[in-house]
């Protein structure tokens, strides 16, 4: 077994991976950019090594500073984590030239399986069913039009070398597969340095089921059952499960038995992914294999007790697999949410910068840690405190839940979601609670187009239902009686001049535009002892009892006699005055006032915010890449702009109205922040 090994990665993988050596008794080396230097798998790993500057093709993408760390630093072996270098075939050739052991499937298998083109070609030798489409990389934009053409709309045009949703497009008509086609080829350029892209049928309606496979290099090959990856928004996952609620036992054991023949095909050895499109009909399609550790691989974990990681390693030195395929479990219900740093309420734009507060759910489960099952899991690589930058991607934490069934696992990952608080920058907590909310969800009848069919008008506040909207109201005003309480014994209060503390009040909830909601409320004497009282709002009571400390913003208690969590936090950019209560999603701006407070709020006027509509303002702090258009020149309602790059994604920025340029005020290659002026309109 190995001593030491490096990880070639960042963020939370690296973390994980730190986890299962430690578990070993390996020692690790963590490999660090300009950016990362704070970073935390810097700081759990034995050893760290500065490797370049900030963007990733001047740090985690050069292979020839990662094994002079190597050398320098004695690792007998690299872990090539997700992303960045893992699928390189010429990567994993040069380390295992090098004499260091490359934690993943031979240079061989990466070769004829990461590449996306030639895996199709082997997989239709080997009598894998395959979606029809171009297989050879295509010259040019107006080559991809003919051929999409050929092949019948719609299209997926993909990078040849691509992955975690980059350098993909799905195209329906001419001018997208014009546009797809030049945007696939920067982003495959600029995140894997291989701009080969291809064409294949965009099959309607589809579920994207993947088969986890593991094999030694002995021969041996097993696959540890399926993962449903279907909740994906612009071909990114963000919700992932084991097992599939579509498949039947027979379609997984097809699907496995032919994801095992495809890698024992190309003699694979270690951790890997067949990933398959499947039909209505259960029929299903190969559709590439990810030659490393999937993002969302704890899924796996959970439902059959193997820590992953730690089988990468031992198949890596040498080891034979230790279980047969009769010895593959599958024990409950696991669900995995991607917690990313974007807005939601902004059409999902990145959002970068300090977390001002980062506190996780309680952990009951933990990485490299199968022992401890049916709980809740945070995958992290950042800490309270720190920064997200924009040079990576935009995931902020893994949260996984581990339920004797899915109605377990998904009432468990509600809840922690409700405890999830983070603060400083955005997050899309609020759309995967009302994800796991949807009626289509919790029933399983969903496919890959689900997001793209129930928010194609974007993510709103209105589109997280609430079962109980009337709860929000009321803790707003339990939250304010203990304040009151709290502030009614202070000591050294003048004489008949001592706070009083009212059963009346109202609750206002801060509406846009002004459109607030007035709600009379009842609340009860606060009991200090059972630290209990009860509100009443339109006749309905809430008696809710909690031990939660004033400062916390996580509250947790019971209402009526049931369970809750949820955040109250006092203080918002609109009013300091206001609670922020959130739950399940939902979240309300309430101000609790005495009654005549809120016959005197009725009267305030709105002031409406100024007209912007003649500025270009940069929704999200990033690169800008290409400024489109000229002083001068006219433009009209959906032509481009101006393109920003943050989180290895391109952003590309349309006109709303039809207009004149003006003033240019920003340059390409400047660095943006939000709402800084890229230009104006005359």
């Amino acid at each position: 077994m190995f001593k030491k090994i490096l990880i070639a990665n960042r963020g939370e993988i690296a973390c994980r991976v730190i986890a299962t050596a430690r578990k070993m008794g390996i020692q690790t080396v963590a490999v660090y950019s300009d950016a990362d230097r704070e970073a935390r798998h810097v700081k759990l790993a034995d050893e760290a090594v500065h490797i370049g500057a900030a963007p990733s093709r001047e740090s985690y993408l050069q292979a020839d500073r990662i094994i002079a760390a190597c050398k320098q630093t004695g690792a007998q072996a690299v872990h090539p984590g997700y992303g960045f270098l893992s699928e390189n075939e010429a990567f994993a050739r040069r380390v295992e030239e090098e004499g260091i052991t490359f934690i993943g499937p031979k240079h061989a298998a990466i070769a004829a399986m990461g590449d996306k083109i030639a895996s199709k070609k082997l997989a239709d030798k080997a009598g894998v069913s395959t979606i029809p489409g171009y297989n050879d990389p295509i010259a040019g934009p107006e080559a991809a039009v003919e051929i999409a053409k050929g092949i019948g709309y719609p299209v997926m045009i993909k990078a040849s070398a691509g992955g975690g949703g980059k350098g993909l497009r799905v195209a329906y008509n001419d001018k997208e597969a014009f546009e797809g086609f030049a945007s696939c080829q920067n982003e495959a350029r600029n995140s894997f340095g291989d701009d080969r892209i291809f064409i294949e049928k965009f099959v309607q309606e589809p579920r994207h089921i993947e088969i986890q496979v593991l094999g030694d290099g002995h021969g041996n090959v097993i696959y540890l059952n399926e993962r449903e990856c279907s909740i994906q928004r612009r071909h990114q996952k963000v919700i992932e499960e084991a097992p599939s609620p579509f498949i039947s036992d027979a379609t997984r054991r097809a699907m496995g038995e032919q994801a095992v023949a495809l890698a024992k095909a190309v003699g694979y050895q270690s951790a890997g992914t067949v990933e398959f499109v499947v039909g209505k009909d259960q029929d299903f399609y190969f559709l590439e294999m990810n030659t490393r550790l999937q993002v969302e691989h704890p899924v796996t974990e959970c439902i059959t007790g193997l820590d992953l990681v730690e089988q990468m390693i031992r198949v890596a030195a040498g080891e034979k697999l230790a279980i047969a395929q009769e010895d593959v479990k599958r024990n409950g219900w696991a669900i995995e949410c991607r917690i990313n740093a974007e807005d939601p309420f902004r059409n999902f734009l990145p959002s970068t910068g300090r977390l001002v507060r980062f506190a996780p759910p309680e952990q009951t489960m933990w990485q490299a840690d199968t022992g401890h099952l049916h709980g809740v899991r945070v995958d992290t690589g950042v800490y309270e405190g720190g920064e997200i930058p924009m040079f990576y991607d935009s995931m902020i934490a893994k949260l996984i839940v581990h339920g004797s069934d899915r109605n377990d696992a998904i009432a468990k990952m509600r809840e922690a979601l409700n405890a999830f608080v983070i603060r400083g920058i955005s997050s899309n907590i609020p759309f995967q609670a009302a994800l796991l909310a949807h009626p289509k969800f919790k029933s399983g009848d969903f496919n890959t187009g689900f997001i793209a069919e129930h928010y194609s008008h974007g993510f709103h506040a209105e589109d997280v239902p609430h079962g109980d909207p009337d709860f929000l109201v009321a803790l707003a005003g339990h939250i304010n009686r203990r304040y009151r309480a709290r502030a009614a014994t202070i000591s050294g209060q003048m004489r008949g001049h001592e706070l009083k503390v009212s059963a009346d009040y109202c609750v206002v909830v801060l509406g846009a535009e002004g459109q607030h909601q007035y709600r009379a409320v009842q609340v009860s004497d606060f009991d200090a002892e059972s630290r209990a009282s009860t509100v009443t709002v339109d006749g309905k009571p809430y008696t809710f009892r909690s031990e939660t400390p004033m400062r916390a913003m996580c509250v947790q208690g019971s209402c009526n006699g049931k369970p809750f969590t949820a955040q109250v936090e006092r203080g918002t950019a609109r009013n300091p005055l206001a609670l922020r209560v959130i739950h399940n999603g939902t979240q309300i701006d309430a101000l609790v006032l005495s009654p005549r407070g809120g016959e005197l709020h009725r009267l305030m006027p709105y002031k409406a915010p100024p007209d912007l509509s003649r500025f270009l303002l940069s929704p999200m702090p990033g690169l800008l890449v290409d400024v489109a258009v000229q002083p001068g020149q006219k433009v009209q309602a959906g032509e481009k702009l101006a393109v920003i790059e943050a989180m290895k994604m391109e952003n590309i920025l349309f006109a709303s109205q039809d207009g004149v340029v003006g003033k240019i005020s920003a340059s390409k290659g400047d660095s943006l922040a939000v709402d800084d002026v890229i230009l104006e309109f005359e």
